[in-house]
């Protein structure tokens, strides 16, 4: 009987949780429909196991003042904001650069949706290889006189991680200030001895969503998938390499790793900067933003490359990336050159890409041919797939991996950052583009993509359609998992 009685509360405190969870879903977190249904027909059918994939999987980040900025940090960057727009909309300003006029609607948006001001005094250099790119960033460390941040998702403690710390280590016993913030679930390999040297010589470390005693991580779906590095607010990195010996092309799965990246002058280093200090204290969990730091420095620079510098996350009201990606091609007037290690967008990007194929637009996708994640390699080729019926050119990159995260439009405009085209960038990590409007710039990255286009073979539809039932059915899996990869 009592038996009896225990089961009946305990069957009474998992429904009541369901429920409680069910409205959680329904009428807070307000998901879209289909995430909605999916976390309710989970809870329905496996109610605790449900539950503890809810925790881990399910909950969103807090959406509104993530970064706990002060009324007068805000009040700050909406008039900062505010002047900007108004100087597209009335001023010559900005609209007297022909590009940045003729891109005046995708500025606005970046502006209004993602709060990405505009510099118009860059200096930009672009690495594509690996060794090319720590070279000048372990130049312009040994070079800082104040201050230098580090900002990285995947650090591994091997060689090239331990020569990165090594020389942050130098400039800490040289008085300098240090600052490291990697991601937890992506550095998982680091352990907290690595870095103890640094921090006792008062260098500053911080972890992304850490891990309860390196264990569980209830952030495990949301990572901060940002690569960035300032120096003495001068210089700044942003792009696809990581911190690891695979980068330079040493791992022998992999072989050569294509990537890109940027070394930027100029005032858009202050807003790279704007964003660390940011992820830093939140990661830290002291929202003193220091808002001589935060607020941006009026400075002049030679510079002549038009830039925004756009991030967004899973705590964004809308998905900025997203809707800058499908702005740049719904802009096109004659071409998109994509590269990217991952292609499983929603179907609001790939309409606008069938859109642009439709009305004449040459579309051209260059992905790996060498899978680091078998299901979405798979779920990759689906999609390509879907775009060769419309037209478009697909590119399988031969020569190692291709990591790169690029779009070049009609030879003027261009993005480079951290952001794959896949749900897990444009919903559930933490993500940073840079995107430049300049055609010196997206001439080279377009050169970029020629030269690599000789080591790649072509994806046509004749080949695509002959691909075996099995590679069919391994699609359809992937199909399923897409919203999750």
């Amino acid at each position: 009987m009592e038996f009896n009685n225990i089961s009946t509360i305990v069957v009474s405190l998992i429904t009541i949780i369901n429920i409680l969870l069910a409205g959680l879903v329904i009428f807070i977190e307000r998901r879209n429909i289909a995430s909605t249904w999916a976390w309710l027909m989970i809870f329905l059918f496996i109610p605790i196991l449900g539950f503890l994939c809810y925790l881990f999987f399910g909950r969103q980040v807090k959406k509104k003042n993530f970064y706990h900025l002060s009324s007068e940090e805000e009040s700050y960057l909406k008039s900062a904001v505010d002047e900007q727009v108004q100087k597209l909309k009335y001023s010559n300003e900005f609209n007297k650069n022909d590009l940045m006029n003729k891109q005046n609607k995708l500025l606005l948006m970046n502006l209004k949706s993602a709060t990405a001001l505009i510099s118009t005094d860059n200096e930009i250099e672009i690495f594509n290889d690996g060794q090319d790119k720590f070279d000048a960033l372990f130049s312009d460390i040994k070079a800082a006189k104040a201050e230098i941040n580090i900002q990285y998702y995947i650090i591994q403690p091997d060689s090239l991680g331990l020569k990165l710390r090594d020389e942050l280590l130098k400039k800490a016993k040289q008085g300098l200030k240090v600052r490291v913030l990697y991601d937890e679930i992506g550095s998982r390999k680091i352990k907290s001895s690595f870095f103890k040297e640094l921090v006792s010589n008062g260098g500053e470390v911080e972890v992304f969503f850490p891990s309860f005693l390196k264990l569980i991580n209830f952030r495990i779906n949301n990572r901060n998938h940002r690569k960035l590095c300032i120096i003495d607010g001068k210089v700044a990195y942003i792009g696809g390499f990581n911190v690891g010996d695979e980068y330079l092309g040493k791992n022998k799965k992999f072989g050569y790793w294509r990537d890109t990246h940027l070394r930027m002058r100029g005032e858009a280093v202050d807003h790279i900067q704007g964003r660390f200090i940011l992820d830093w204290y939140q990661a830290k969990r002291q929202y003193n933003h220091h808002i001589e730091q935060f607020m941006f420095q009026s400075k002049k620079h030679t510079g002549s490359s038009p830039v925004q510098i756009v991030d967004s996350g899973p705590h964004s009201e809308t998905e900025h990336l997203k809707y800058m990606y499908i702005k740049l091609i719904m802009s096109a007037k004659k071409s998109v050159y994509i590269q990217t290690p991952y292609f499983i967008p929603d179907a609001s990007f790939m309409d606008a890409c069938k859109m642009a194929l439709l009305t004449g637009v040459d579309l051209r996708i260059m992905i790996p041919n060498k899978p680091d994640h078998p299901f979405v390699y798979w779920a990759t080729l689906l999609h390509v797939g879907e775009l060769l019926k419309y037209g478009a050119k697909v590119l399988l990159y031969e020569n190692g991996f291709l990591h790169a995260k690029t779009i070049v439009v009609d030879h003027e405009v261009a993005s480079v950052g951290t952001t794959n085209i896949d749900m897990r960038s444009f919903k559930l990590n933490f993500e940073v583009n840079a995107i430049v409007y300049d055609e010196k710039v997206a001439e080279k990255l377009y050169d970029m993509f020629i030269q690599d286009s000789l080591q790649s073979s072509e994806l046509t539809l004749e080949k695509y359609n002959q691909r075996s039932l099995f590679i069919k059915f391994k699609e359809g899996v992937s199909r399923l998992l897409s919203p999750i990869l």
